[in-house]
């Protein structure tokens, strides 16, 4: 995997403590919880940051890094990407509004008039 390409979540989430759960725009009291780490990689795909920094950002958090962190972080994008909730890019992506922050930071009826336009255009 190559740690210089940027990552960012296709998909919109919602925090609740420590509790990362995919959203659903139409229904948000309807959510999916993922896995801590699906979820924390999930939260944290604003399409301005690399892997490495990613990698870099998680091993700051621990006082002895775990020797696997780096194929952890591999694993899960890999499953992240393979389920379509991540993409990878070769520069910096800045996420539509109603990707930007959590489902309850969003102005609903906004994300949903945007995803609808967003629609349109692709189809």
């Amino acid at each position: 995997m190559d740690n210089t390409q940027y990552f960012y979540r296709t998909v919109i989430f919602t925090r609740h403590g420590d509790q990362i759960a995919l959203a659903n725009i139409d229904n948000p009291q309807q959510t999916t919880p993922l896995e801590e780490w699906l979820g924390l990689v999930i939260s944290l795909a604003d399409g301005q940051h690399s892997i490495q920094q990613l990698i870099d950002f998680l091993a700051a958090q621990y006082s002895q890094v775990p020797e696997k962190l780096e194929d952890t972080v591999h694993s899960v994008i890999e499953r992240l990407t393979d389920s379509q909730m991540l993409q990878l890019s070769d520069h910096a992506i800045d996420l539509p509004y109603y990707l930007a922050s959590p489902i309850e930071e969003l102005d609903l009826e906004k994300a949903r008039a945007l995803i609808k336009e967003h629609q349109q255009s692709v189809h």
